[in-house]
């Protein structure tokens, strides 16, 4: 026995001294940990939040895991947050109550929460009078950055980010109205101004807000949904919390607002929390689009969305609620890490509240609330943490998180499908690329496939014809006249329309039924229980601006002011307003019309004209042309009767140098189109009638004279505030009987000198009057006719394409036919055909051309006469002045230059019928004889000098036998020959 006590009782040693040293590092661990902790100071952080809420269940274990993985991360950090958790109880007074408590009593450095944005209001103005951060991850109402508290933090996209993602899907599919349908608080509200503005952007009209009551009943949600079923808009856009907002779906649902057709697009709050609504109501969201905010994926995301998964079902055991993960937790998790290390850097020397020194003891809470020091040096920390957490980029701009990715999904059965993403840089995008920075391209924005409401692929149109049964109610206008573009027949009894009808109705019939789908409308006559005017065109389409008509057809001018309310479809006929006025027969009838083609310049210069050309031409041909030869008056009366003579191409004499053919031919051109411009203005004086004298608007105006304009047109405008015309000189005519009324009368007796109106009318005023009236200038540019719809209406880009397919097709054509084909056949006039007379200034170029070749044609044949006769120059006396040089050179031009080929032609022609030969001092031989050359003529030709004859020509001597002799005695044997003319028979003549 004793051989066996002893090692047992050395194994119990053995076990004594192993647990005594297992106790003692025990031991040491624990006071290693408790020194450690002791180290790190705490911090206190308020936590507001609605714990029994989905929003707050996952927010709060999402913050615990921050800090637990944040001093895992960074366990030699001197701080360690201490949460304070509070339960506001889903009550604005209860979250105002708690972080007064917390700021208060507590005396916490930063509070996380509250979770709605009506708590998060007043909480902000607390922690911003004591100095302490305010940091939510779910209040997401743009309203709280108008309170421009430098202590709040948004751990969150402002809801107002979204709107733009929203705007451009909007825009993508060509929806031009949309109702947004919104909570009746001040997250919902806060929205609209945003929402608003983005969709004006892009001229889509939004015609009615749907307000919901955060509490209110199926009953009270039905009554709405069923007012939305009376309009035509088809696009929703649902921003409310998912409690409210899958009730809404529900009962839309429920009355056959999910049905094909019909377009829901979900904010972000929805789009995230739509999972976890209960299964009963999945089924309401099917074909919904929805928009929130992106978050990349990444491995660090996907592990920590298992950790949540088994805290979260740790924490919540008795939870029946398929809760997910969502980027309310990520924004969460990130914030408290962001405070966290915010804490840290901030450090501890400042870790407490600064007393109000209030005495008052009827102070209130609020009035005694501390200051915590440290606030200052926190928010500044926290401006300036930037990491990249589980939901992206984190990092405070202004007290916000940056956005610039929105995702879009499509529900559909259980899940959801991502159908393309919103970039500040790209809009919309099926695929993220941001390698892609082409913020210009005009590409139409692609989504990824969508199954609609009513399961079908097929894009709604956005719009519908009211489900109530409500025709599309169209004005008419009522007018007594020009009733071929608008007529009403109206019945006194029956206090009705009998008929409507016209031009304007016919064209808007054949739009309709141009159509791609059916409208069914009726016609309304805007008129009173006697069948009047209810008012003017103005008065007409603000009818539609008040939503008492639909829609306004009739003679409507597209004008400015009219668009700033109403929406104009293209215009269906010519536009541009401008003046008409009456023409008169003021043909001339007196005895000198003749004279009024032309001015009395163009007169004078046609006439000197006339003398110089037949001057030229004497000139020219004077020495080699018979016909320009003889006695001087004889001379004169044939240039002048040759010159005058080409007006009506008559001349009869021979034209036979060339520079003078050249001359004449220029002239007669010239007079060619002097002759046929007098002729034509002279046919339009005596047969055309011309314009009244006053055709200026400017001497209307400066006379006082008086003008008119169609009652109830926007013309009265343009004549007080353009055209500057005092209201008493205006005149109103309903029907183009009363302007022609008023044109007889004239303004001196009533009546009108000008009236002003559109094309359209005063084409048919024209066509009536066919012949007594004319346009003039100014013309004032207006955009004609068109059809009037509400702002935003759907229906007005369809409308206007189905018009430029019935203008542009041959069934306009038949309509114009249809009533004006009496009108149509009358010729429009043209204030062009108004005669002047016509003035130097239409032909001086004429002249211009006429007058240099003429006087081009005298200097050559200067030129050539000199040169020919430049002997008789330097061989005459160098004593003899410049005066006689100049006679003897006009008394050799005077005769004829026998050199030239018409002479040559009538001596030949002469020596064979008489034997006489045409010579300058030269008798001929005798008759006896067979005409041979006299021996002195013979001698003479061969013997004298040109010189010399030209000196002796001088003296007016010639010798017997035909020898020149100074003694001034002739041969008895020369005699004068009737033949010769007058010019030859100078050579013997005795000089002075």
């Amino acid at each position: 026995m004793r051989n066996f006590s002893k090692p047992n009782n050395f194994h119990l040693l053995l076990v004594m001294i192993c647990l005594f040293n297992i106790l003692l590092l025990d031991g040491v661990v624990a006071q290693t940990q408790n020194t450690t902790n002791t180290a790190a100071t705490p911090v206190n952080v308020g936590v507001v939040l609605d714990l029994d809420s989905l929003v707050g269940k996952i927010g709060l274990s999402c913050i615990n895991m921050a800090l637990s993985d944040f001093y895992a991360t960074y366990p030699h950090y001197k701080t360690r947050v201490v949460l304070n958790t509070k339960d506001s109880k889903e009550d604005v007074v209860q979250a105002a109550a708690v972080a007064l408590d917390l700021i208060r009593n507590v005396q916490v450095q930063a509070i996380i929460g509250p979770r709605s944005s009506m708590q998060a209001n007043f909480v902000i103005n607390m922690g911003n009078k004591s100095q302490v951060p305010i940091i939510s991850f779910s209040a997401t109402s743009p309203s709280l950055a108008s309170l421009q508290s430098s202590y709040f933090f948004l751990a969150a996209h402002s809801a107002s980010l979204q709107v733009k993602a929203i705007s451009s899907i909007v825009q993508a599919f060509g929806w031009r109205e949309v109702v947004p349908i919104y909570v009746d608080n001040l997250f919902g509200e806060s929205i609209i101004p945003y929402l608003t503005d983005a969709l004006q952007e892009i001229n889509t009209y939004v015609p009615y807000l749907s307000v919901i009551p955060a509490s209110a009943t199926n009953d009270q949600i039905d009554k709405e949904l069923y007012k939305l079923t009376t309009m035509q808009t088809r696009v929703f856009i649902v921003h409310m919390t998912i409690s409210l907002g899958s009730k809404v779906l529900a009962r839309a649902k429920q009355i056959g607002m999910m049905n094909e057709g019909f377009v829901w697009i979900m904010t972000d709050t929805m789009t995230t929390w739509w999972r976890s609504t209960e299964a009963s109501t999945i089924d309401s969201f099917q074909g919904i689009l929805g928009v929130r905010s992106y978050v990349p994926q990444s491995v660090k995301l996907e592990n920590f969305k298992v950790q949540w998964k088994r805290k979260f079902q740790q924490d919540n055991p008795d939870t029946t609620i398929n809760a997910e993960l969502n980027v309310f937790g990520l924004w969460a998790y990130d914030a408290t890490f962001a405070l966290a290390m915010a804490i840290e850097k901030a450090g501890t020397a400042n870790l407490r509240y600064n007393k109000t020194n209030i005495s008052n003891s009827d102070a209130t809470d609020l009035e005694t609330l501390g200051i915590s020091q440290n606030g200052p040096q926190l928010i500044q920390e926290l401006s300036n943490t930037r990491f990249k957490g589980l939901s992206g980029d984190f990092h405070f701009v202004k007290g916000q998180l940056q956005y610039s990715v929105f995702e879009i999904v499509n529900v559909n059965g259980n899940g959801e499908r991502n159908v393309g993403f919103w970039t500040s840089k790209n809009e919309l995008v099926q695929k993220l690329d941001f390698t892609n920075t082409n913020t210009n391209s005009t590409s139409k924005p692609k989504l990824g496939p969508i199954i609609w409401p009513g399961d079908t692929i097929l894009v709604p149109r956005g719009w519908e014809i009211a489900t109530n049964g409500k025709k599309l109610k169209v004005g008419v206008p009522v007018k007594h006249g020009f009733t071929e573009f608008v007529d009403v027949e109206w019945d006194p009894i029956a206090k009705k329309a009998k008929s409507i009808k016209g031009y304007c109705i016919d064209v808007f019939n054949a739009v309709m039924d141009n159509m791609p789908y059916g409208v069914p409308y009726e016609y309304s006559p805007f008129a009173t229980s006697e069948g009047e005017p209810a008012g003017s065109y103005n008065d007409l389409t603000d009818q539609v601006y008040h939503e008492n008509y639909d829609a306004v057809v009739g003679d409507i001018s597209i004008v400015a002011n009219r668009s700033l309310f109403v929406e104009f479809t293209l215009p269906y006929t010519e536009s541009g307003v401008t003046m008409v006025v009456p023409i008169r027969d003021n043909r001339q009838k007196n005895a000198w019309v003749f004279l009024k083609p032309l001015t009395w310049d163009l007169w004078v210069t046609s006439a000197c004209f006339f003398v110089f050309i037949g001057f030229v031409v004497w000139l020219l041909e004077h020495r080699i042309n018979e016909d320009f030869r003889g006695p001087p008056a004889y001379q004169v009366g044939t240039s002048l009767w040759f010159s005058l003579s080409t007006m009506v191409f008559a001349h009869r004499e021979r034209v036979v140098s060339n520079l003078a053919r050249f001359v004449v031919i220029i002239w007669c051109f010239v007079v060619l189109i002097l002759t046929q411009s007098y002729t034509a203005s002279l046919t339009s004086l005596l047969t055309v009638e011309q314009l009244q004298p006053i055709t200026d608007i400017n001497d209307i105006w400066k006379r006082k004279e008086s003008v008119g304009y169609l009652n109830g047109s926007f013309v009265e405008g343009i004549l007080l505030d353009r055209l500057k015309f005092d209201k008493s000189q205006l005149k109103i005519y309903n029907s183009p009987q009363e302007l022609h009324e008023l044109f007889t009368k004239g303004s001196a007796n009533g009546g009108i000198s000008a009236a002003f109106d559109e094309m359209p009318y005063i084409k048919l005023f024209l066509a009536k009057y066919c012949g007594k009236y004319t346009t003039v200038e100014p013309t004032f540019k207006t955009d004609g006719f068109g059809f009037v719809f509400p702002k935003g209406s759907p229906l007005e880009p369809d409308v206007s394409r189905a018009i430029l397919n019935v203008t542009q097709s041959d069934k306009m054509e038949q309509i114009e036919k249809s009533w004006f084909k009496n009108e149509i056949a009358c010729p429009g006039l043209d204030p062009s055909v108004s005669s002047h007379s016509l003035g130097l200034e239409s032909f001086w170029g004429l002249f211009l051309i006429a007058g240099v070749a003429s006087i081009s044609a005298l200097i050559i044949f200067a030129a050539v006469f000199l040169y020919e006769q430049r002997h008789a120059l330097l061989q005459s006396c160098s004593e003899t002045s410049m005066w006689r040089r100049v006679r003897i050179m006009s008394r050799i031009f005077d005769q004829k230059d026998l050199t030239s080929h018409t002479f040559k032609k009538s001596e030949a022609r002469d020596a064979n019928s008489s034997c006489s030969v045409h010579s300058v001092g030269v008798v001929g031989s005798s008759p006896n004889t067979n005409c041979p050359p006299s021996p002195s003529t013979s001698s003479m030709s061969n013997q004298t000098d040109p010189s010399d004859f030209v000196f002796y020509v001088e003296h007016g001597r010639i010798s017997e036998h035909g020898n020149l002799s100074p003694n001034g005695t002739a041969s008895p044997d020369i005699v004068p020959s009737p033949e010769r003319s007058p010019i030859e028979l100078a050579n013997y003549r005795h000089g002075p």
